[in-house]
This record gives C-alpha cells, structure tokens and sequence, in this order.
C-alpha cells in the first residue's frame, strides 16, 4: 500500500518522479472525460479563460483549440505541474495566447473581473473549502461569464470513494453539494449534467 498511496497521492500535488508519472497519465487518462466535460458549453465564445488546477497543461491546450480566439491563463500550486504545462504549450506560450503561473485558488492571484470562462478539471477534490475557493473564482470572472467543473466521480461511486480514504485531503462531491455551494458563492443557473454510462459529472453555472 505504501508505494500505491504514495503514487495515487501524487494527484492531490505532483512532485518529483512518481510527480511526472501521474502527469504523463493525467494529461492521456482524462482526455476524454475532459472533452464530454468541454462539449457541455456549446453556447460559451471565451476571449479570456483561466484553467484552475491545469495539471499537466492538455486541457488548457485543448481549450486554446477549441477556441481560436482566445487567450488561457493556466494556473496550478504545484511547481512540477506548471513546469510540465509551460512545456506542454510552450508553442502557445511563445504565440503570446497562453501563461502558466504558480497559484492557489483559495486566494487567487489575477486580475477581478477579467475572465469569460473558469474551468477544474479533477480538482475540487483538493481545494480547501469550496464556499472560499467558489468565490474566489467569481470575483475574477466577468458578471455572465460561466464556471465549468468537470470530476471523474459524481460524489457516490464506489471507486472514487475508496481513493477518498486512501489519499489525504481528498473530498469527493455530490452534484447538489457543488450546486449549493456555488450558489452561495453567488453563482446563478447552475446545472449538472450525469454521464449516461460513467460516473462523470460536469456542473456548469453563470455569475
């Protein structure tokens, strides 16, 4: 169990090798749970989005693909995941579309106000209080701009549960806790759509 949790544990904050392992598998495992997620914002035309908890960096560059126009800013607390994301886009990053910074979303340092489009993939689990870390999300959204979370587990799997008692800090989330809490982070229209199959889920909500 030890070298298994001390692996599995590398989601919560990659660090050194075992840290690039989980990357590696991060950026390929959760493609194509990230794109169901992404195919939820079909009326959305971005100009600026901030990538909370960018990983690896795959899904900030797939939003730069969906949305040519735009400019992401991916932002990670951990050292090795935004080393790993500014190689990842490095060719985005020279183009002048995409920054990666060092960042925690429980006191995030960007500009209020300046971003049409948040997205977490596979992250929540993590964050320190979702009321806090909701509203840190809304203060630097544009008023309509739109919140997308998307989460491998629904919150009840038995799966996802299991890692729970296994991987410190984790907390896994029911649609209906996502939705309370965002609403009292001040976001409105919230909705959660279930995938037919999988226990995916993804809560989009507006400011």
């Amino acid at each position: 169990m030890g070298l298994f949790k001390d692996y599995v544990s590398q989601t919560r904050k990659p660090e050194g090798f075992l840290g690039k392992m989980m990357l590696r598998g991060m950026n390929s495992g959760h493609a194509k749970m990230a794109d169901w997620g992404l195919d939820h914002l079909q009326r959305v035309d971005p100009e600026n989005i901030v990538d909370l908890g960018c990983g690896g960096g795959r899904n900030a560059g797939e939003l730069l693909r969906r949305y040519p126009k735009a400019r992401v800013t991916a932002v990670d607390y951990s050292e090795l995941s935004v080393e790993k994301a500014k190689e990842y886009n490095r060719e985005m990053i020279a183009a002048g579309r995409c920054k990666v910074q060092q960042g925690d979303v429980s006191s995030l340092e960007l500009s209020k106000e300046s971003y049409d489009l948040a997205t977490a993939f596979e992250t929540i689990y993590f964050w320190l209080g979702l009321p806090q870390c909701f509203s840190q999300v809304a203060g630097v959204l544009k008023p309509g701009g739109y919140f997308m979370i998307c989460n491998e587990s629904d919150g009840t799997d038995a799966t996802s549960l299991k890692f729970e008692k296994i991987i410190d800090g984790m907390k896994n989330y029911t649609a209906e806790d996502i939705k309370a809490a965002l609403k009292g982070a001040g976001f409105s229209k919230v909705k959660a759509y279930h995938h037919k199959n999988k226990p995916w889920l993804t809560v989009i909500a507006k400011k």
